[in-house]
């Protein structure tokens, strides 16, 4: 009997630190998780940074709406993959083209991004240029392939971007929804085909949604 009770407080003491054990190594996973997607988003707020510090034409813009903002005001929405599909159409918009200075050259000379082709009507022919109510943002290739990169409906707009680095690429624009309309950023990872959505914490009711296009796009007359 008396050997039996050894053996079963022995038992305890071990489950006991076992348990123990275990609730420290839960902790400190968590810990750990909790740290990395600090860090993760700490990274990424970084990169909007760089972009907005840029780009101040497109924060000052935004500022006067919603008011004065940073990187920080930025959350993140989602991830998710992109379809990496290609399809060979060599870039369209030639240097003679009015839709050329607005263009993203990639900093290593392995292609162009653009956002505007696909939403501004402006070929020769037409009386007036005009925006389409979808938005696109087209990687065209060096070797001659174009991908899609993201694509939003009448929702909201695409209206500026910049490569941020070699590897990513910074998009930024609006959704108007309900309660008026939200700055967004994009940042589209090329090379694993990810992109990350964040959205600013500040939403303006009044904000005029070709405004900043109209101011970008000096050499096309959108009005």
């Amino acid at each position: 009997m008396k050997s039996f009770l050894k053996n079963s407080i022995f038992l305890l003491m071990v489950l006991s630190v076992w348990a123990c054990g275990s609730n420290e190594s839960e902790k400190e996973t968590n810990l750990s998780d909790g740290e990395s997607y600090s860090k993760e988003i700490s990274y990424y707020q970084n990169l909007i940074e760089i972009g907005l510090s840029k780009n101040q034409a497109w924060a000052k813009h935004w500022g006067s709406s919603v008011g004065s903002f940073s990187s920080s005001n930025f959350q993140l929405v989602f991830t998710d993959s992109i379809n990496p599909m290609e399809m060979p159409e060599a870039n369209p918009i030639l240097p003679s083209d009015p839709l050329f200075p607005y263009q993203f050259p990639h900093p290593e000379g392995k292609g162009t991004v653009d956002i505007y082709l696909y939403k501004v009507e402006a070929q020769e022919g037409l009386e007036q240029p005009f925006l389409n109510p979808d938005s696109e943002v087209i990687w065209f290739k060096e070797d001659g392939m174009r991908e899609r990169l993201l694509f939003m409906g009448p929702s909201g707009m695409f209206e500026d971007g910049m490569w941020v680095n070699a590897q990513e690429f910074l998009v930024l624009g609006y959704f108007h929804e309900d309660e008026g309309y939200t700055p967004m950023a994009w940042i589209i990872d090329v090379e694993n085909h990810i992109f990350r959505q964040f959205r600013l914490d500040k939403v303006s009711e009044n904000y005029q949604a070709d405004s900043y296009l109209d101011q970008k796009l000096k050499s096309v007359k959108l009005s």
